[in-house]
């Protein structure tokens, strides 16, 4: 047999040999610990969100799944690190709007590519922001915080989880479709710039519900509005930014569990079983 032949033999087999391994991998999985990558800091609502939905994951599965909070650049260090993690299962990742749809739009340059990097396991959950406010700032709806924002052009500042995330774009929003000048403080997820708006370094923030409700039951944050034009059903008192003077509009955030491209099919659909049993449960 000639040189090339015997190359190309032993290639074949060999695929053959891989293909047959990852096979049984897939069958007998999982057999170790699973890591959930969050591409945000710990405390912000990502974090809180996900922690319980892992202690069900891993009595459904068998093994234990920690939780790695990998902050910084949007989103986007979190995420490379599951894009160039191996394709095997024990590495996902919740990716936001943010890192899946908005940061492809505003960088030239991503280590990342949400079309190519990722095999989608399942959409987790969509969510409004709020209109919060600190309580040293003297409004008490959407229209006097407008009212006061155009009558004080960058003096008011506003958090958010980083630059291109959800919450920026939803003050931006809100800048844009009322003619206020608000300025933008970036932090590096939504916990941190939780704690800048209770600290009083910025007055103004758009977190989930699952952020600030404690803050808000407690009085220590002040609730304006809701950022969907439809008022969630868990959020009967609290009134849409659309209904308040701003026709139109309307921002929210969805949430969705990915693995690695490549990640074998028998494993993304089990991934994907599991959790949504849980979400339906």
């Amino acid at each position: 047999m000639k040189p090339v032949f015997r190359y190309l033999s032993g290639f074949v087999l060999c695929a053959a040999s891989c293909a047959l391994l990852s096979e049984a991998d897939a069958q007998s999985y999982p057999v170790k610990p699973l890591r959930l990558v969050i591409p945000y800091p710990a405390g912000g609502g990502t974090d809180i969100m996900m922690r319980p939905f892992v202690q069900f994951l891993a009595e459904r599965l068998g093994q234990s799944v920690v939780i790695d909070n990998r902050g910084g650049g949007g989103g986007a260090i979190g995420m490379e690190a599951v894009a160039r993690a191996a394709p095997d299962g024990y590495t996902i990742v919740m990716g936001l709007t943010a890192q899946l749809a908005v940061n492809p739009a505003l960088y030239k340059k991503l280590s990342y590519d949400p079309l190519k990097d990722f095999a989608p396991i399942t959409l987790f959950a969509s969510a409004p922001y709020l209109l919060v406010v600190h309580p040293s700032l003297p409004v008490r709806s959407v229209k006097e915080l407008i009212d006061l924002a155009r009558k004080r052009p960058n003096e008011i500042t506003y958090g958010s989880a980083g630059s291109g995330s959800g919450a920026h774009l939803a003050a931006e929003r809100l800048n844009l479709m009322t003619g206020t000048r608000m300025i933008h403080v970036p932090y590096k997820g939504g916990g941190p710039a939780l704690t800048g708006l209770l600290s009083g370094e910025v007055q103004v923030l758009f977190p989930t519900w699952s952020e600030a409700r404690g803050f808000i039951k407690d009085g220590r944050i002040r609730v304006l509005g809701v950022t969907t034009a439809k008022r969630p059903k868990v959020l009967p008192g609290i009134t849409p930014i659309a209904d308040a003077g701003v026709a139109g509009y309307d921002s929210g955030v969805w949430y969705a569990l990915m693995a690695p491209a490549g990640t074998p099919r028998q494993i993304i659909d089990r991934l994907n079983l599991e959790s949504i049993n849980i979400l339906n449960q």
